[in-house]
Protein backbone atom coordinates (compact mmCIF):
# COMPACT_ATOMS: atom_id res chain seq x y z
CA UNK A 1 0.00 0.00 0.00
CA UNK A 2 1.11 3.34 -1.00
CA UNK A 3 2.32 5.40 2.20
CA UNK A 4 4.01 7.91 0.60
CA UNK A 5 3.76 9.99 -2.58
CA UNK A 6 6.15 12.77 -3.70
CA UNK A 7 4.91 14.26 -7.41
CA UNK A 8 6.90 16.98 -9.41
CA UNK A 9 8.55 18.35 -6.47
CA UNK A 10 10.48 21.52 -6.65
CA UNK A 11 12.27 23.07 -3.27
CA UNK A 12 14.31 26.05 -2.95
CA UNK A 13 15.78 27.99 -0.09
CA UNK A 14 14.68 31.43 1.40
CA UNK A 15 16.86 32.98 -0.55
CA UNK A 16 15.47 31.47 -4.03
CA UNK A 17 17.81 28.68 -4.93
CA UNK A 18 16.59 25.47 -5.83
CA UNK A 19 17.87 22.30 -4.58
CA UNK A 20 14.83 20.08 -5.61
CA UNK A 21 13.98 20.12 -9.22
CA UNK A 22 10.67 17.24 -9.77
CA UNK A 23 11.54 14.63 -7.37
CA UNK A 24 9.15 11.99 -7.79
CA UNK A 25 9.26 8.85 -5.42
CA UNK A 26 6.42 6.38 -3.82
CA UNK A 27 7.16 4.65 -0.41
CA UNK A 28 5.32 1.60 0.36
CA UNK A 29 3.94 0.90 3.73
CA UNK A 30 6.78 -1.59 5.42
CA UNK A 31 9.39 0.28 3.54
CA UNK A 32 13.30 0.63 4.55
CA UNK A 33 14.07 3.07 2.10
CA UNK A 34 17.54 3.75 1.46
CA UNK A 35 18.15 7.21 0.18
CA UNK A 36 22.00 8.12 -1.36
CA UNK A 37 23.62 10.65 -2.88
CA UNK A 38 26.61 12.96 -2.68
CA UNK A 39 26.66 15.96 -0.51
CA UNK A 40 24.92 18.89 -1.21
CA UNK A 41 22.29 17.08 -3.69
CA UNK A 42 19.07 17.66 -1.95
CA UNK A 43 18.94 14.35 0.80
CA UNK A 44 18.42 16.41 3.42
CA UNK A 45 16.11 19.18 1.68
CA UNK A 46 14.14 16.55 0.67
CA UNK A 47 13.09 14.67 4.27
CA UNK A 48 12.79 18.52 5.50
CA UNK A 49 10.63 19.54 2.77
CA UNK A 50 8.38 16.45 4.04
CA UNK A 51 8.52 17.09 7.27
CA UNK A 52 7.52 20.91 6.83
CA UNK A 53 10.52 22.78 7.60
CA UNK A 54 9.94 26.22 7.75
CA UNK A 55 12.98 27.19 6.00
CA UNK A 56 12.73 24.86 2.53
CA UNK A 57 9.90 26.26 0.05
CA UNK A 58 7.76 24.05 -2.14
CA UNK A 59 7.46 25.49 -5.52
CA UNK A 60 6.05 22.92 -7.10
CA UNK A 61 4.65 19.28 -6.62
CA UNK A 62 2.80 17.11 -4.18
CA UNK A 63 3.95 15.79 -1.06
CA UNK A 64 0.91 12.92 -0.12
CA UNK A 65 0.59 11.00 2.93
CA UNK A 66 -1.92 8.30 3.38
CA UNK A 67 -3.32 10.39 0.48
CA UNK A 68 -3.70 13.86 2.45
CA UNK A 69 -2.01 16.22 1.24
CA UNK A 70 0.90 17.61 3.87
CA UNK A 71 1.51 20.68 2.38
CA UNK A 72 -1.57 22.24 3.71
CA UNK A 73 -0.14 20.94 7.69
CA UNK A 74 1.84 22.62 9.99
CA UNK A 75 4.82 20.75 11.00
CA UNK A 76 3.16 19.45 14.16
CA UNK A 77 0.16 18.34 12.74
CA UNK A 78 2.23 15.90 10.24
CA UNK A 79 3.85 14.96 13.62
CA UNK A 80 0.70 14.02 14.73
CA UNK A 81 -0.19 11.83 11.98
CA UNK A 82 2.84 9.65 12.94
CA UNK A 83 5.59 11.44 10.61
CA UNK A 84 9.11 11.60 12.45
CA UNK A 85 12.32 13.07 11.52
CA UNK A 86 15.64 12.30 13.75
CA UNK A 87 17.34 15.25 12.34
CA UNK A 88 21.08 15.32 11.09
CA UNK A 89 22.40 18.24 13.41
CA UNK A 90 19.86 18.00 15.96
CA UNK A 91 19.54 21.58 17.53
CA UNK A 92 19.96 22.75 21.34
CA UNK A 93 16.61 23.84 22.98
CA UNK A 94 17.58 25.85 26.38
CA UNK A 95 14.98 25.68 29.23
CA UNK A 96 12.91 22.77 27.69
CA UNK A 97 13.50 19.88 29.60
CA UNK A 98 14.05 16.36 27.40
CA UNK A 99 11.62 14.60 29.76
CA UNK A 100 9.15 17.11 29.60
CA UNK A 101 9.37 17.51 26.11
CA UNK A 102 8.79 14.06 25.43
CA UNK A 103 6.09 13.65 27.81
CA UNK A 104 4.12 16.24 25.70
CA UNK A 105 4.84 14.82 22.46
CA UNK A 106 3.15 11.59 23.71
CA UNK A 107 -0.10 13.57 24.88
CA UNK A 108 -0.23 15.55 22.12
CA UNK A 109 -0.21 12.31 19.75
CA UNK A 110 -3.18 10.88 22.58
CA UNK A 111 -6.70 11.53 23.46
CA UNK A 112 -5.85 10.03 26.83
CA UNK A 113 -2.92 11.74 28.54
CA UNK A 114 -0.23 9.43 29.76
CA UNK A 115 0.08 8.87 33.86
CA UNK A 116 3.36 10.21 35.39
CA UNK A 117 3.84 6.55 36.73
CA UNK A 118 3.51 5.04 33.30
CA UNK A 119 5.46 7.80 31.44
CA UNK A 120 8.46 7.22 33.62
CA UNK A 121 8.80 3.78 33.85
CA UNK A 122 8.32 4.16 29.79
CA UNK A 123 11.20 6.56 29.96
CA UNK A 124 13.13 4.27 32.04
CA UNK A 125 13.30 1.31 30.33
CA UNK A 126 14.11 3.46 27.27
CA UNK A 127 16.89 4.68 28.46
CA UNK A 128 18.25 1.39 29.82
CA UNK A 129 17.47 -0.53 26.47
CA UNK A 130 19.62 2.56 24.69
CA UNK A 131 22.29 2.79 27.37
CA UNK A 132 21.21 6.51 27.89
CA UNK A 133 22.13 7.89 31.32
CA UNK A 134 18.58 8.44 32.81
CA UNK A 135 20.14 12.02 34.25
CA UNK A 136 20.31 13.20 30.79
CA UNK A 137 16.52 13.10 30.36
CA UNK A 138 16.12 15.77 33.25
CA UNK A 139 18.48 18.13 31.25
CA UNK A 140 17.18 20.81 28.44
CA UNK A 141 16.78 19.49 25.17
CA UNK A 142 20.18 18.46 24.07
CA UNK A 143 21.82 21.35 25.65
CA UNK A 144 25.38 20.08 26.33
CA UNK A 145 25.17 16.82 24.27
CA UNK A 146 28.06 15.44 22.61
CA UNK A 147 27.02 14.77 18.88
CA UNK A 148 26.66 10.85 19.89
CA UNK A 149 24.01 11.58 23.00
CA UNK A 150 22.05 13.84 20.68
CA UNK A 151 22.14 11.09 18.34
CA UNK A 152 20.86 8.69 20.82
CA UNK A 153 18.47 10.77 22.40
CA UNK A 154 16.75 11.52 18.58
CA UNK A 155 16.77 7.37 18.80
CA UNK A 156 14.80 7.54 22.18
CA UNK A 157 12.26 9.72 21.03
CA UNK A 158 11.53 7.17 18.25
CA UNK A 159 11.14 4.82 20.76
CA UNK A 160 8.87 6.80 22.83
CA UNK A 161 6.75 7.99 19.93
CA UNK A 162 6.35 5.46 18.24
CA UNK A 163 6.06 6.87 14.80
CA UNK A 164 4.54 5.15 11.89
CA UNK A 165 7.33 6.88 9.00
CA UNK A 166 10.33 7.67 10.15
CA UNK A 167 13.05 9.44 8.17
CA UNK A 168 16.38 9.53 9.85
CA UNK A 169 19.04 12.20 7.98
CA UNK A 170 22.67 10.19 8.89
CA UNK A 171 21.52 8.82 12.22
CA UNK A 172 25.07 6.64 11.93
CA UNK A 173 27.36 10.06 11.97
CA UNK A 174 29.85 10.99 14.38
CA UNK A 175 28.77 7.40 15.77
CA UNK A 176 31.13 4.24 16.92
CA UNK A 177 31.07 0.61 16.24
CA UNK A 178 28.67 -0.31 19.38
CA UNK A 179 26.84 2.90 19.41
CA UNK A 180 25.86 2.00 15.39
CA UNK A 181 25.10 -1.38 16.42
CA UNK A 182 23.08 -0.67 19.13
CA UNK A 183 21.09 2.36 17.13
CA UNK A 184 20.74 -0.09 14.23
CA UNK A 185 19.10 -2.74 16.68
CA UNK A 186 16.27 -0.08 17.70
CA UNK A 187 15.97 0.25 14.29
CA UNK A 188 14.68 -2.81 13.59
CA UNK A 189 12.89 -3.28 16.66
CA UNK A 190 11.08 -0.26 15.45
CA UNK A 191 10.92 -1.90 11.89
CA UNK A 192 9.29 -4.81 13.44
CA UNK A 193 6.72 -2.78 15.29
CA UNK A 194 5.55 -1.71 11.50
CA UNK A 195 6.96 1.36 10.60
CA UNK A 196 7.95 2.54 7.75
CA UNK A 197 12.18 4.07 7.08
CA UNK A 198 13.45 6.50 4.78
CA UNK A 199 17.13 6.42 5.76
CA UNK A 200 19.89 8.93 4.54
CA UNK A 201 23.20 7.84 5.01
CA UNK A 202 26.51 7.64 3.39
CA UNK A 203 28.22 4.44 5.17
CA UNK A 204 27.51 1.25 3.99
CA UNK A 205 27.72 -0.16 7.59
CA UNK A 206 24.73 1.20 8.82
CA UNK A 207 22.77 -0.33 5.57
CA UNK A 208 24.25 -4.17 6.11
CA UNK A 209 22.90 -3.65 9.81
CA UNK A 210 19.22 -2.38 8.89
CA UNK A 211 18.94 -4.12 5.04
CA UNK A 212 17.35 -1.96 3.42
CA UNK A 213 14.79 -3.70 0.83
CA UNK A 214 14.62 -0.41 -1.82
CA UNK A 215 17.69 2.40 -3.22
CA UNK A 216 17.19 5.78 -4.43
CA UNK A 217 19.54 7.71 -5.38
CA UNK A 218 19.37 11.69 -5.95
CA UNK A 219 21.84 13.77 -8.13
CA UNK A 220 20.97 17.27 -9.00
CA UNK A 221 17.97 17.55 -7.13
CA UNK A 222 16.18 14.59 -8.64
CA UNK A 223 15.84 10.84 -8.32
CA UNK A 224 18.16 9.38 -10.72
CA UNK A 225 18.25 5.79 -10.00
CA UNK A 226 15.91 3.21 -8.09
CA UNK A 227 17.22 -0.36 -6.96
CA UNK A 228 17.92 -3.01 -4.08
CA UNK A 229 20.80 -3.42 -1.29
CA UNK A 230 23.10 -4.33 -5.08
CA UNK A 231 22.75 -0.50 -5.80
CA UNK A 232 24.55 0.43 -2.02
CA UNK A 233 27.22 -1.86 -2.54
CA UNK A 234 28.38 -0.47 -5.94
CA UNK A 235 27.78 3.16 -4.93
CA UNK A 236 29.90 1.78 -2.03
CA UNK A 237 32.62 0.23 -4.11
CA UNK A 238 32.88 2.67 -7.05
CA UNK A 239 31.58 6.36 -5.52
CA UNK A 240 29.21 8.23 -8.16
CA UNK A 241 31.71 9.03 -10.86
CA UNK A 242 30.46 5.70 -12.54
CA UNK A 243 26.90 7.21 -13.24
CA UNK A 244 28.75 9.80 -15.71
CA UNK A 245 30.16 7.29 -18.33
CA UNK A 246 27.42 4.10 -17.86
CA UNK A 247 24.05 6.60 -17.38
CA UNK A 248 25.40 9.72 -18.73
CA UNK A 249 24.64 11.60 -15.61
CA UNK A 250 26.77 14.78 -14.94
CA UNK A 251 27.23 14.41 -11.12
CA UNK A 252 27.99 18.14 -9.99
CA UNK A 253 31.13 18.12 -7.59
CA UNK A 254 30.30 19.09 -4.08
CA UNK A 255 31.99 22.62 -3.83
CA UNK A 256 29.38 23.66 -6.89
CA UNK A 257 26.62 22.73 -4.69
CA UNK A 258 24.56 25.26 -2.56
CA UNK A 259 24.92 25.20 1.19
CA UNK A 260 21.82 25.03 3.17
CA UNK A 261 21.89 25.65 7.04
CA UNK A 262 18.69 24.24 7.77
CA UNK A 263 16.38 25.73 10.59
CA UNK A 264 15.56 23.01 13.62
CA UNK A 265 11.53 22.67 13.02
CA UNK A 266 10.98 21.61 16.12
CA UNK A 267 12.77 24.88 17.79
CA UNK A 268 10.53 26.93 15.80
CA UNK A 269 7.68 25.20 17.03
CA UNK A 270 8.75 25.70 20.65
CA UNK A 271 9.45 29.36 20.63
CA UNK A 272 6.40 29.82 18.66
CA UNK A 273 4.24 28.61 21.57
Amino acid sequence: MKLLEIKNLHVKTQDNIEILKGINLTINSGDMLAILGPNGHGKSTLINAIMGNPNYIVSEGEILYKGEDLLKLSVDERARLGIFLCFQNPCEIPGVINAEFLKSAINEKSDKKISFYNFYKLLNESCEELNIPFEMTNRSLNEGFSGGEKKRNEILQMKILNPNFVMLDEVDSGLDVDAINLVSKEINKQREKGSTFLVVSHYARLFDLIKPNRTAVIVNGKVVLEGDEKLIEKIDKYGYEWMESELNISVKKEEDAPIVLGTCATKVIVNEK
